[in-house]
């Protein structure tokens, strides 16, 4: 890496030397010196100061284009939303000397940064090593342009302003926390700590999956009678969910999905949350064996993301890359046109998962999109709860204006959960959700489904 040439500024010590001549030369003045012999030692002054700046500009300059400084950050391979990353920075330059710098690099406006500038002294021949850290603000590609640095020339003078360092691009998905977690407690045992429930179920589904020794409360019909003959003790057959299925998510990215209470806080907003819920969901699915594919709507014509059905542990991540970088738009989401839209591409009946914020005067084109789905696919629609409707719900009546926002809280409330229920046909699939909430009661849902059979 090579660096390029930016510009130069006086250093602190040149402008205290003007100062300092200007002050001397001032109260020579005013104590009587004469003006001719005040003029002749101003410009011998600064005229040593320009040609001594000059030959330090210049050799310094050089001897930093000589020692071929280079920049390399270590960057991880993706950023995850709202979570802090130290980011490594290894600078080396050849020759003999040190050189004192500060150094800022150009890291993506959306990255909320720690520890910048770095104030450095790099040894020629030797390597230094610094690091500062970066926490992401919002979903999408992220770039670092090339750093720059500050150099104080070799006497002093001046200030050298270099660019060192390439472009590099990065990508900020959602955090994987909820994910891992998922995976860690499921391995422990103790999904319910997140909210989510477990059933043990033995002799149930219709895929084969072994042959386990007969206990107390399983199916009779299910004993395998020549193992058992053979082994001389009772051997049932145990079955496991159906797999090869397909699960749909119609994620909203219309205006409704705009609503944000997060409190300021990276990763928090509704459609965050809403994509850590898909993920989720998603992980558990693909652990189930079944297919999982996505369709957003509501975006503006031509923007919109179709993720076709996939299998396997890699379909994760390329749902993710699908999804990453996609927010909200001030736009209507047209539900109907999305339905039509399933049908064309979804032949094989799925669990087609509707998530969206809905509205009561969303409720007739709504209904007619989820009955032209569930003509072929079993549909659950899952919709987003302000948390903060239900804070001014139980707000004190502390005055007449908390009055009247608490029955207005309650007014549009009671009117949502009327219009929300007046989607329901028979045995309709409904999720009324906080955004925090929103994976726990999906998945738990996904398994109830599964459980049952019904996909």
């Amino acid at each position: 890496m090579v660096s390029r040439r930016v510009g130069v500024v006086p250093a602190p010590a040149t402008i205290a030397i003007l100062f300092a001549t200007s002050a001397v030369l001032l109260v020579a003045l005013v104590v009587g010196m004469p003006v001719g012999t005040a003029a002749w030692v101003a410009a011998a002054t600064l005229g040593t100061l320009v040609a001594s700046a000059a030959i330090d500009y210049l050799h310094s300059r050089r001897k930093w284009r000589q020692g071929s400084p280079r920049l390399t950050r270590r960057l991880p391979a993706a950023f995850a939303l709202g979570v802090r990353r130290e980011i490594s920075l290894s600078l080396e330059i050849a020759g003999h000397g040190t050189w004192d710098c500060e150094l800022h690099d150009y890291v993506d406006a959306s990255l909320a940064t720690e520890h910048l500038p770095l104030a450095l002294r790099l040894a020629g021949g030797a390597r230094l090593t610094a690091a500062y850290a970066v926490v992401p603000t919002r979903r999408g590609a992220v770039t670092f342009a090339p750093a720059e640095i500050r150099i104080r020339s070799r006497w002093r003078l001046w200030e050298l302003l270099e660019r060192i360092g390439t472009s590099e691009a990065r990508r900020v998905y959602p955090d994987f926390a909820q994910v891992a977690r998922y995976a860690w407690l499921a391995g422990d045992r103790r999904l319910q700590e997140i909210g989510i429930k477990t059933y043990q179920q033995r002799g149930q589904g219709t895929d084969f999956k072994q042959l386990s020794e007969y206990r107390i409360g399983d199916s009779v019909r299910h004993i395998d009678w020549r193992a058992t003959m053979r082994l001389n003790r009772p051997i049932v057959r145990e079955f496991q969910d159906e797999r090869d299925q397909c699960v749909h998510l119609l994620v909203d990215c219309g205006r409704r999905m705009r609503a944000d209470d997060r409190r300021q806080s990276p990763g928090a907003s509704h459609f965050d949350q809403v994509l850590n819920a898909v993920m989720l969901l998603a992980y558990v699915a693909l652990r189930e064996g079944d297919e999982v594919g996505a369709m957003t709507f509501g975006a503006p014509p031509g923007s919109e993301r179709w993720f076709p059905p996939r299998k396997g542990t890699q379909a994760l991540n390329a749902l993710m890359g699908e999804l990453y970088a996609v927010e909200p738009t001030p736009t209507h989401s047209d539900y109907l046109a999305a339905a039509q839209a399933v049908m064309r591409r979804q032949d094989k009946r799925a669990l087609v998962i509707v998530i969206t914020n809905f509205r009561d005067e969303d409720g007739d084109e709504l209904r007619q999109a989820l009955r032209l789905l569930r003509s072929r696919h079993l549909v659950l629609l899952a919709s987003l709860r302000e948390r903060i409707v239900g804070e001014m719900m139980t707000a004190p009546l502390s005055s007449d204006d908390a009055v009247i926002d608490v029955a207005s809280a309650h007014l549009y409330e009671q009117a949502r959960r009327a219009a929300f229920q007046r989607l329901a046909a028979r045995d309709a699939l409904m999720v009324d959700a906080e955004p925090a909430d929103l994976g726990a009661q999906l998945v738990n849902r996904y398994v109830s489904i599964k459980r049952a059979g019904r996909i």
